[in-house]
């Protein structure tokens, strides 16, 4: 490992402190080099506040040091342009700094090249590329919307040893969870990190669940339901929050024009209908990307039920999973089976990028259904 990876791995730690309060925001850290000395650091710690650059020049100045004629590492092209805060590239040019390493280009469209452009035009010396594959699974949610705009699709299940996705009483209503409260936990940062939280009619009539992030507290992303044909319950804790952190349902222009005074009275409770294609009483889920995509959902969590994780994996739809599995097996007492449901997959999905967190004897497997060339 050579001095520009070491100090950019040290802005990718720091990056990956703003995980679940950036958001839709990327994650980004730098590290400012002087003589081979660290003389300031600084992350994008929370939406809407001063980026990761301004941070560390913060930091560089409190020190009583100056960054003039240093190393600057960071760990995604600095903004140029007029967001909810300045340019981070005029911050930069003011520092003065000698060299900028880049570790990823940011492909939005206000971005491409522009910065690391501008700083060059004034003198600045920037290398771009250095732990490029690290940078891009960092913010691999952000850097496929800015390409695409369509979301980053996570699926997410607790499932037992056997294959079981819920007790055979209990469930989304807290009796009884097959994964613990840490995991439980760590689902919860999860959401905070999303945009859209999505879901199928079969788990909102089953579980009734809020799908909001506890405590409910900042971002609020939009809750999703698939509903073809315009199944969810009037009284369903979904609709009844939808005015407070709302809601989209998903469903058929035939259930609309079937079921008009329903439709009306989902839209009168604070819901929106978003209506598209539908395939053998289905949802079309690349409509329904699409239309999560032009709403600024930038990453989407799908959690359930497990014939809708099974589509999204059929259909090529997925970008990652999180997998907790519990320590228990529940035989008989256990009720739908994700295997049976896979059994519908026609190929091996190998992941990629794997990783295994264990969250008090529950394993935490996540993993990438796309593999990042270094």
């Amino acid at each position: 490992m050579n001095e520009d990876e070491r100090y950019m791995k040290m802005a990718l730690s720091l990056a990956a402190r703003g995980f679940g309060a950036v958001e839709p925001n990327p994650m980004v850290g730098c590290v400012i080099v002087k003589s081979n000395q660290i003389i300031g650091k600084g992350f994008h710690k929370k939406f809407g506040a001063p980026h990761a650059e301004i941070n560390a020049v913060a930091d560089c100045k409190n020190l009583g040091a100056k960054p003039a004629g240093a190393t600057m590492y960071i760990t995604l092209e600095p903004c140029s342009h007029h967001g909810k805060t300045p340019p981070c590239t005029d911050a930069i040019i003011q520092a003065a700094p000698a060299r900028v390493v880049v570790a990823v280009i940011d492909p939005s469209e206000h971005a491409r090249g522009r910065g690391i452009g501008l700083m060059r035009n004034v003198g600045i010396k920037v290398d771009v590329g250095i732990c490029g594959r690290q940078a891009r699974l960092l913010n691999a949610g952000f850097l496929k919307f800015a390409e695409t705009k369509r979301p980053w699709v996570i699926l997410k299940w607790a499932q037992s040893l056997d294959g079981k996705l819920a007790p055979a009483t209990g469930g989304g209503k807290g009796d009884k969870w097959i994964s613990n409260e840490l995991s439980r936990k760590d689902v919860h940062t999860l959401r905070r990190s999303v945009q859209g939280i999505l879901v199928g009619i079969n788990t909102v009539i089953a579980d009734d669940p809020m799908l909001t992030p506890r405590p409910p507290k900042g971002k609020k992303p939009v809750r999703v339901v698939l509903d073809a044909n315009l199944k969810i319950p009037l009284t369903s804790r979904l609709l009844r929050t939808a005015k407070s952190f709302g809601v989209i349902v998903v469903t058929g222009a035939e259930s609309v024009r079937t079921n008009s005074t329903k439709a009306a009275k989902i839209e009168n409770k604070g819901a929106e209908l978003v209506v598209v294609p539908t395939f053998d009483g289905n949802c079309d889920l690349k409509a329904t990307l699409a239309e999560l995509g032009d709403r600024g959902v930038a990453q989407l969590l799908v959690e359930g039920g497990a014939g809708v994780i099974t589509s999204f994996l059929a259909g090529g739809l997925a970008d990652a999973v999180r997998i907790y599995l519990a320590p228990k097996i529940l035989g008989r007492a256990g009720t739908i089976s994700i295997s049976d449901s896979f059994a519908r997959l026609v190929n091996e999905l190998p992941l990629h990028h794997a990783g295994i967190d264990e969250f008090e004897g529950d394993v935490c497997i996540t993993g990438m259904l796309k593999k990042f060339k270094a």
